[in-house]
């Protein structure tokens, strides 16, 4: 399909994450509150956009007629490896889709693949796959939250977050490994965890 620009995905991520919330399309009252908008013109034009690069079906001036030509998508993208030992550079390389059944997943969720075994305690193991979600407000994230964080000088690492004052202890669950301590402004959140998945059957050939 064409490509959107970055404000016609804006508004069909939000479609996606609506419709699947609600099992029904929004009206364009809804559409224009949600993309801070003051008049139905910029919607209109978006849904023209969308409807011409084959995104969605709709008929003008009915929002409720809106359908999306592809069903939402239950895979995440896999966005590469998080650390679970210490902070180290991750690689990258093309992205892959995890599919996944039976989760509520927004637009924005991702994966990662685990290395390492710091966070075994919490049952999350070498060669996992954690699912993340962007967080929007870190300063509101609640202690004791499994994130995706990178540590400014060391990388990424998966670990329990706390935060006290000015300062970020980054604790894994495993013993074997010490707790990483650093000022509020040398970590970046992320993600937070919201599921593991764990192939069994990979090893059976």
């Amino acid at each position: 399909m064409e490509p959107l620009t970055e404000v016609q995905q804006e508004l069909y991520d939000w479609l996606v994450e609506y419709i699947r919330e609600n099992q029904h399309a929004p009206s364009i009252r809804q559409m224009m509150q949600a993309m801070g908008l003051r008049s139905p013109a910029p919607i209109q034009s978006r849904l023209e956009h969308l409807q011409n690069k084959g995104y969605i079906d709709w008929t003008r001036g009915k929002a409720r007629t809106l359908r999306l030509l592809h069903g939402v998508t239950q895979g995440v993208p896999i966005r590469g490896e998080v650390f679970a030992g210490g902070a180290l550079e991750p690689a990258t390389g093309d992205t892959e889709f995890l599919d996944i059944s039976g989760m509520q997943l927004k637009p924005q969720d991702y994966a990662l693949r685990v290395t390492g075994d710091s966070m075994i305690e919490a049952l999350i193991a070498d060669g996992d796959v954690v699912i993340m979600r962007p967080v929007k407000e870190p300063d509101k994230l609640k202690n004791g939250t499994i994130v995706a964080a990178r540590v400014e000088g060391e990388g990424n690492t998966l670990k329990y977050f706390y935060r006290r004052g000015n300062k970020v202890t980054l604790k894994p669950a495993n013993s074997k490994y010490d707790p990483i301590e650093r000022p509020a402004s040398d970590v970046q959140i992320q993600g937070m965890l919201i599921g593991v998945w764990r192939d069994f059957g990979a090893g059976v050939g």
